[in-house]
């Protein structure tokens, strides 16, 4: 699919189909995932696949906005590693962004779980333990979010975006718009 429809074609899919996702189309996904850039070229951020329904479920527990986890066929959690890159952050962010147009490339749904909470750090310290406990995640990594996949049970709607004219500025900040 030629990029720019990916991209437009990306929305947040909740609602997913009982079909199981081929095992070749995830591992176009995670390569996609793997050549994801990080600062410095560190490995400063890993994935952990899920496609057991019982841990499915349980992941489904982490924050009262992943429920949709109960109807994913897999999920893939990005966990960060503050010890190798202090832009773990960004690199995991990066490659979940990877992660979500890579499915939409492959005519998957995608929904995005944010697990680390950066202005609550008991919420994410909570979140994180509930996902690290059920995975075996060592305590050097933090864990940034969850990504659902499944065939989606209902084509989205059209997305409505800002208007274009008050996101970018040339040259300067505009503050007029």
């Amino acid at each position: 699919m030629e990029f720019n429809l990916v991209v437009s074609r990306r929305r947040e899919i909740t609602s997913f189909l009982d079909q199981p996702i081929p095992s070749e189309k995830i591992e176009e996904i995670l390569e996609t995932a793997w050549l994801a850039p990080t600062g410095n070229n560190l490995p400063s951020r890993e994935f952990i696949v899920v496609n057991e329904r019982g841990m499915l479920d349980h992941l489904s527990e982490t924050t009262p906005y992943v429920p949709w986890l109960k109807e994913a066929n897999y999920a893939i959690v990005i966990t960060g590693r503050p010890t190798i890159s202090k832009y773990w952050i960004q690199d995991s962010s990066i490659a979940s962004g990877y992660i979500w147009l890579a499915a939409v490339n492959a005519g998957l749904g995608c929904a995005f779980g944010a697990v680390f909470n950066a202005t609550d750090e008991v919420e994410s310290e909570k979140r994180e333990m509930h996902v690290r406990e059920a995975l075996n995640i060592p305590n050097d990594r933090r864990v940034l979010a969850i990504l659902g996949l499944g065939y989606a049970k209902e084509k989205p709607n059209k997305k409505d975006l800002p208007n274009k004219k008050e996101m970018i500025h040339y040259g300067l900040f505009d503050q007029n718009h």
